[in-house]
């Protein structure tokens, strides 16, 4: 299934107005416009991805959405964030001059973005179709090499360079396909012809017979309540290429207000020293329930979940508590959730999650800066390998 930028550019406005529709974007993007098919993100494999979409107002950029044109995605809305800024032709400037910098007779033909760890980036250096260096986006450090064969499919570490086409199961890549080709025949029915795409605007669907039937959402707040304060969660950049169990715990402790930085953190994860950082291999992923009770005096009862359902984190959330997430190779925190569903000439459904991510990198003179907002995480598109709650301990 291969498509065109036309076509891409129209199912993006369609999905983002979609989810603004449900008024669950956030205010910042009403307005914003679609201006190109944005960005190609290749595979490992070499086969496209996803196309990253600038989010522009005027000529001030927004935010950018992932819109997947592979079928073994699922469905072509990923994610969407905001807070930083996408610029294609800037970030292959500043890719190309660290690579020189880096090696100075790098002689190549043509630079691409791969999603080395989905859905991390890194830019990938072509001579003649042959990789000469890969280089990971904002931190221009050089992924490794392809690691041996051996360890299970889909738990790559933290830094390593992985197919997710390659390593999805089989059975998995059918169901997304059928997913894949449901959604996009929604885009094509009679009753869709009409919406504007090229602008997020709340009213593009209030046309006859559209109807939205549902919206369920919450962000974490210091107390259940909602009137009478805003959410209160804070983005912690991880500080080297393999910190961010380390980024993630913090965040999840500075949210109960326990200021552990990340260097303490990594030491009781073992995971080494800002000049010789490691990864939390998957053989100890329990370490991370014990190191939140420990530094706690165990007043957060920690709890780990494998292969965490859309219930562990709709109902943790519901109860005003965040989450550690899993993906593979990564680990970022939940604080919110969004679902809707739209009745158009067939079924709209999303699931969402707010998404704390650690990555892109920041470094151990840098802690202020790094990591990105993801509002939303479709839900369907992922694969979520462990969840880590915390609930505080009532005298």
């Amino acid at each position: 299934m291969s498509l065109t930028k036309k076509q891409i550019k129209r199912i993006a406005g369609l999905e983002l107005n979609a989810l603004n529709f449900s008024k669950v974007l956030p205010d910042i993007l009403e307005g914003g416009r679609i201006r190109s098919a944005g960005t190609p993100v290749y595979d490992i494999n070499g086969k496209v991805l996803f196309h990253r979409i600038p989010l522009m107002r005027g000529r001030d950029y927004i935010g950018y959405a992932d819109i997947g044109v592979n079928k073994a995605l699922g469905e072509p809305l990923l994610a969407t964030s905001i807070g930083i800024e996408w610029k294609e032709k800037d970030i292959l400037k500043e890719a190309t001059a660290a690579a020189k910098n880096k090696r100075r007779s790098l002689k190549f033909t043509d630079a691409r973005f791969v999603a080395y760890s989905y859905p991390k980036v890194a830019v990938q250096f072509l001579k003649r179709n042959k990789e000469v260096l890969m280089l990971e986006w904002k931190t221009w450090e050089e992924v490794p090499p392809a690691a041996e064969k051996g360890r299970p499919p889909m738990k790559p570490s933290n830094f390593e360079r992985w197919s997710l086409l390659e390593e999805m199961p089989a059975a998995t890549k059918r169901a997304n396909a059928r997913k894949f080709k449901k959604r996009l025949g929604i885009w094509e029915t009679s009753g869709v012809q009409d919406i504007d795409h090229s602008v997020i605007k709340r009213k593009a669907f209030k046309l006859s017979g559209i109807i939205l039937r549902r919206v369920d959402r919450r962000e974490v707040h210091y107390a259940p309540r909602n009137a009478d304060h805003h959410p209160c969660y804070e983005l912690r950049g991880q500080q080297t290429s393999v910190w961010c169990v380390a980024a993630s715990t913090e965040m999840l402790l500075n949210y109960y207000r326990y200021q552990y930085d990340q260097v303490r953190l990594a030491d009781e994860l073992g995971l080494g020293t800002c000049a010789h950082p490691n990864g939390l291999p998957y053989s100890q992923v329990g370490k991370v329930v014990t190191v939140i009770e420990k530094l706690t005096s165990n007043a957060l009862d920690a709890s780990m979940h494998v292969n965490p359902s859309w219930k562990i984190f709709r109902d943790e959330i519901r109860a005003n508590r965040p989450l550690i997430s899993f993906i593979p190779g990564h680990s970022r925190t939940v604080a919110g959730y969004t679902r809707s569903m739209i009745y158009l000439p067939g079924k709209l459904a999303f699931r969402g999650l707010l998404v704390y991510d650690p990555w892109p990198p920041t470094d151990c003179d840098h802690p202020e800066a790094g990591g990105v907002i993801t509002k939303w995480e479709n839900f369907a598109t992922h694969t979520y390998l462990y969840a880590y709650s915390a609930v505080l301990k009532h005298i």
